[in-house]
């Protein structure tokens, strides 16, 4: 076992001695864990850490901003120099995440399109 894991075993059995942790909220309930198994054992930590940081992946924050610039062209003219220049600049990142490996199916709204028919039929 590390240091650190030595260190802070040992403060959370002190604490657990003293009762610290007795009267929390959610005491005796079982936890919600979220599903990490994906992630190497070794990066779940620091992943939890920039998480909770609010910090995403870069494709998960392409894949954001992907959604945000494909909302705001509704909303522009088309023939606005606008509008040229956030389609530039979704191509851009739709070629980045097809790169990466991501799905870009969400931009195009066939899915929900799909889905929706889909439910119809059944």
């Amino acid at each position: 076992m590390w240091l650190l894991d030595q260190w802070a075993e040992r403060h959370i059995l002190d604490a657990q001695r003293k009762g610290e942790f007795d009267n929390l909220p959610g005491n005796g309930q079982p936890l919600i864990l979220e599903d990490d198994s994906h992630v190497p054992e070794e990066l779940r930590a620091g992943y939890r850490m920039l998480k909770n940081a609010g910090c995403l992946p870069p494709q998960l924050e392409q894949r954001k901003e992907a959604v945000a610039l494909s909302k705001l062209l509704t909303t522009i003219r088309e023939d606005s120099a606008e509008h040229a220049d956030f389609t530039r600049r979704l191509a851009l990142l739709e070629l980045k995440l097809r790169q990466a490996g991501v799905s870009t199916e969400f931009l195009h709204g066939d899915y929900a399109e799909r889905l929706t028919q889909k439910i119809k039929e059944d």
